[in-house]
């Protein structure tokens, strides 16, 4: 078995649909099996799809078990040489696994390998390459001197801005919306850390990864991550997100515990303090970052194909126009964060 494809749904059928559509396309020159991990969806996921995908294995859990455990109940079945974490609200192209395994086959020193997601805006995503959260990157991060000088080496290590995000590079930390993974890797440095439930998990495997030998790498294929920037950035999130650098803090940096922790705990205050000053300002927009765009282009599945799709959207990077894949034949139209089904229009 070539590659095992692990995705974790909650809630999401109809981007699921859409992201098992894309990969059976993607996998029809591979030796693949396809695991859905179902976490307790009150939308009728495992009902809706099971008929539409025969071939895909279904696991079923009777609660919400969090991404890092559920993943690794399929982890535990996978046959696969190379094992893929995959979100449900990603498409990727007709070519991008071919191409990804070919990469991993010639560089057996890769442990992992991620690629360049792009939003429903067809707007890149920093998240696709990071470096690890030293206390020196954190601290630049949660302090704005990232954002100041983006380019920087010495400002900018947390994701990375000064490499070319259209070359290969070698780096530190992989997104787990989609995460190809070497399996001889997995039985070096372990499973995912289940304390992570959500959020830093990625990261926390990134790390191991690397210290078990392996080297990370960027390659610059594109997908489409609808959600990347989705999250509603509510006290909530930034509670969990920051949270989640405590566990791994914890776990790798002991030595700098107590003043990151000083630091962690100052910047859930004043985002959340943030978070609720926008609420009080503009109520109701839960999506603050959303772009106003100038244009819609709206995809006819049926006349084209997600290959030509995604590098369509990467083309016109910038451009201010929201992207959406029509499927005619369902009556179902895919957006970022939208559903739009005919009979509910």
């Amino acid at each position: 078995m070539k590659l095992s494809i692990i995705i974790v749904n909650y809630n999401v059928k109809y981007f699921l649909e859409q992201c098992l559509d894309s990969v059976r396309l993607a996998a029809k020159k591979l030796e693949v099996e396809i695991f859905v991990v179902d976490n307790h969806s009150s939308d009728d996921s495992p009902a809706y799809l099971k008929p539409l995908f025969p071939d895909v294995q279904f696991i079923e859990n009777r609660e919400n078990v969090g991404f890092s455990k559920a993943n690794n109940q399929a982890i535990a079945q996978a046959r696969g040489e190379y094992i893929l974490l995959l979100n449900p609200d990603t498409v990727i192209g007709e070519n991008s696994l071919i191409k990804i395994c070919r990469f991993m086959d010639e560089n057996p020193q890769a442990g992992a390998v991620g690629v360049k997601m792009l939003d429903g805006y067809g707007q890149f995503l920093a998240e696709s390459k990071r470096g690890f959260p030293s206390p020196w990157n954190s601290f630049c991060k949660m302090s704005g001197l990232s954002r100041l000088f983006p380019r920087s080496k010495q400002f900018g290590g947390y994701h990375l801005k000064y490499l070319d995000k259209n070359a290969v590079h070698s780096i530190d930390i992989l997104a787990g919306a989609f995460m190809m993974v070497r399996k001889e890797a997995i039985e070096k440095s372990g499973y995912l850390d289940e304390r992570f439930f959500m959020y830093g998990e990625d990261i926390d495997w990134s790390y191991r990864i690397a210290c078990s030998g392996y080297t990370n790498y960027y390659f610059p294929e594109p997908i489409i991550h609808y959600k990347g920037e989705s999250t509603k950035k509510d006290i909530r999130y930034v509670t969990r997100f920051y949270e989640a650098m405590l566990i791994f803090f914890n776990k790798h940096y002991p030595q700098s515990n107590r003043i990151y922790k000083g630091m962690i705990r100052v910047t859930i205050i004043v985002l959340g303090a943030i978070s609720a000053l926008r609420k009080v300002i503009k109520p109701g927009k839960i999506l603050p970052h959303k772009r106003e765009s100038t244009k819609e282009y709206i995809f006819d599945k049926a006349t084209i194909s997600y290959e030509q799709i995604i590098r369509t959207m990467d083309q016109y990077s910038g451009k201010k126009i929201r992207f959406a894949i029509r499927h005619a034949k369902k009556g179902i139209t895919v957006a970022s964060n939208e559903i739009h089904l005919d009979n509910k229009l």
